[in-house]
């Protein structure tokens, strides 16, 4: 959520980072309508209870029973009309509150201008792809020929976009998820298990909701809302909370399923297990004074690099431009897996400073050493790693011409020595 200073004080800023999105700037005039609208009604409204205020002590003083009766029929409209008031107060400033829910973060100034993912900016790449003496398989080959992935068997428990992982294939999954915990807990992070299943004040204090309502799973008739990313519980993990300046930094690392509602376009990401309606992901957060934020990015990048160089994967670093920023997000680096079966790179990771827009959601804030007003503080997010997309990029890479899959040395203590996937 923005500060509404901004559009009192700045109205052009928000314009033009709206403008910067690709986005219609002229909710910024709807905003500032009604936060217009809104303190004028508020001063009237005082006024008026002043006004009802002195007029019950002349009450009390009138000893004329006639005079008397006047000033309280005259005190009764006044009532009434702070009542009507207060209704339309209450009606507007839900207005203007689903408004600026609707409104996304202004994007950083070192963020680059572009109308989408072709402007994005490589700002690295560690490693090349590697040269195979045979012709590399997608994953989706090598995981049937291995018997450790079951897409039919998938669908007809759940329908398309769904697979079982068994045998060595869904142990890999768990030595994964387990690596990339231990790793984190290893660079200074909490690990955290929470539910998969928040409500939906916590769903809005992450930015979810209102945007991406139509892509969530919620149950009908509970509150209840299925995570799409462990980010939702890790922001709400505080709502409403003002934590001491002293306890911050704070680093919390968790594994969650995460669900969405994938609406892809026919022939696009239609094979394998790229993109689906349930996935695995290792997440990372932080919650960080507004003047560490920065550091804090580069702590988190750096941590989100150190997961695919453990697991000696080529990848690339890119920043994504104004048009592709996520909704939450002022600037993002998304981390990206070179997929030799597909000749593809694939996002494994973002990682992004939110500064204090979903703090303001969340109401989080916290209390500056040596004293002071508490403040919001700033949070920070970023995958390390999303599952099942680095599966996809071991088995891509570590495959052999006779079919097996060579385990990364960092996996092998998770499956029990193992060094080699083979055949079923």
């Amino acid at each position: 959520m923005l500060d509404i200073r901004l559009f009192r004080e700045q109205p052009d800023l928000v314009r033009t980072a709206l403008a910067n999105r690709q986005m219609d700037p002229s909710v910024v005039d709807e905003v500032i309508a009604l936060d217009e609208r809104r303190r004028t009604l508020v001063r009237r409204v005082e006024d008026l209870k002043a006004k009802r205020n002195a007029a019950s002590k002349e009450i009390g003083r009138t000893k004329d029973a006639e005079e008397r009766a006047k000033k309280i029929a005259a005190m009764r409209a006044v009532s009434d009309e702070i009542k009507q008031l207060d209704a339309e107060l209450r009606e507007l400033e839900a207005r203007l509150r689903s408004v600026l829910a609707t409104i996304p973060n202004i994007p950083d100034p070192r963020v680059p201008i572009g109308k989408d993912e072709n402007d994005n900016v490589v700002v690295k790449q560690v490693g090349e792809p590697q040269e195979f003496p045979f012709k590399p398989l997608p994953h989706w080959e090598i995981g049937t020929k291995l018997g450790i992935i079951d897409f039919e068997r998938g669908v007809k428990l759940s329908g398309t976009r769904f697979y079982i992982l068994k045998g060595m294939g869904a142990r890999l999954e768990r030595a994964l998820i387990a690596w990339m915990l231990d790793l984190h807990r290893s660079q200074g992070y909490t690990e955290i298990y929470p539910p998969f299943m928040v409500k939906e004040a916590a769903v809005f204090a992450s930015g979810q909701l209102p945007k991406f309502r139509d892509n969530l799973y919620h149950d009908a008739e509970e509150d209840f809302w299925w995570v799409p990313t462990a980010e939702v519980p890790l922001t709400a993990m505080h709502m409403d909370e003002i934590l001491e300046g002293e306890t911050l930094p704070r680093y919390y690392t968790a594994y969650t399923p995460c669900f969405r509602r994938e609406k892809m376009s026919a022939g696009r990401d239609v094979r394998g297990i790229k993109r689906g309606h349930q996935f695995d992901k290792v997440e990372m957060y932080i919650y960080s004074r507004p003047e560490e934020s920065d550091a804090a990015l580069e702590k988190m990048l750096a941590d989100a690099e150190a997961t695919l160089a453990g697991l000696g994967l080529t990848y690339r670093v890119v920043q994504l431009c104004t048009g592709d920023l996520g909704f939450a997000a002022r600037i993002t680096y998304d981390l990206e897996v070179w997929a030799p079966g597909l000749g593809e790179w694939l996002e494994v990771s973002s990682v992004s400073n939110v500064g204090d827009f979903q703090a303001r959601r969340a109401n989080i804030r916290y209390r500056p050493e040596g004293g002071g007003k508490p403040r919001f503080l700033h949070t920070l997010n970023g995958s390390g790693l999303g599952l099942p997309r680095t599966m996809i990029a071991v088995l891509e890479n570590y495959q052999q011409a006779d079919g097996s899959v060579v385990i990364p040395e960092a996996l092998r203590p998770y499956l029990g020595g193992a060094e080699v996937i083979k055949p079923q």
